[in-house]
């Protein structure tokens, strides 16, 4: 992401798939993990241009979250701007699949970006809600451990829990 004056400080981030992508210093400073790595190399502050790695986010996770966060920035600015950013959110979180929010939930988390975060589990929770157990299992590759006596009495024990589930899909 070029920046726009041209004054403006760009952080290089080498994400897991090898793709290098630039990012406005202040939209790079809300993600805790790139913060923390200025505060411990203080020398790295005074260069324009520096260059860090995120090994555990993808190109395209990192570029959404670097959209994200260049939109919601303007907003959290505003004094009276907490309707906007809930639908700012909102939207964001609409155009993505379950299995999207899930690997966005994995960098937010590498990336240390805690409001994003906290919207992504949300999000990733109200999608689960009501999935049958088999469906859970599979979103997130969770072997059953359990034998099948054991399954059908948890099942027996907790009854109620399973009213109302979603069909597997």
């Amino acid at each position: 992401m070029a920046s726009g004056s041209g004054n403006e400080k760009t952080i290089t981030l080498i994400t897991g798939d090898g793709k290098y992508v630039e990012v406005e210093e202040k939209v790079a400073m809300e993600f805790a993990t790139v913060k923390s790595f200025f505060e411990d190399n203080s020398d790295a502050s005074s260069t324009k241009k520096f260059t860090i790695p995120v090994p555990n986010v993808s190109a395209e996770m990192l570029e959404r979250i670097v959209s994200y966060v260049s939109g919601i920035l303007p907003l959290r600015s505003k004094t009276d701007g907490e309707r906007e950013i809930e639908e700012y959110n909102r939207a964001f979180v609409e155009q993505l699949s379950l299995e999207n929010l899930k690997d966005m939930v994995l960098a937010a988390n590498y990336l240390d970006i805690k409001d994003l975060l906290d919207l992504l589990c949300q999000s990733v929770a109200d999608g689960l809600k009501d999935k049958s157990v088999e469906f859970v299992r599979t979103f997130f590759g969770i072997e059953n451990d359990y034998t099948e006596e054991e399954e059908a009495e948890v099942w027996r024990q907790n009854a109620w829990a399973f009213e109302n589930v979603d069909p597997d899909s």
